[in-house]
């Protein structure tokens, strides 16, 4: 093995050994904090919505 193949494995190996030690979020944890974040985008996505709506009409008005 040349030095890069190396260097490769030693990564690999202390990777795996990193996700060892995280603490991984249970389904629950997972689907609610999934939730969340759709939730809050379809906030955002309709509030700038409305708010392009608005700017569009106000600008007819003056053109």
């Amino acid at each position: 093995m040349n030095l890069k193949e190396t260097r490769f494995v030693k990564y690999l190996i202390e990777a795996k050994a990193e996700l060892k030690k995280v603490s991984w979020p249970t389904r629950a944890e997972a689907t609610k904090h999934t939730l969340i974040v759709i939730g809050i985008s379809l906030f955002v996505a309709a509030f700038l919505g409305v708010l392009d709506f608005a700017f569009s009409k106000i600008l007819t008005l003056f053109l």
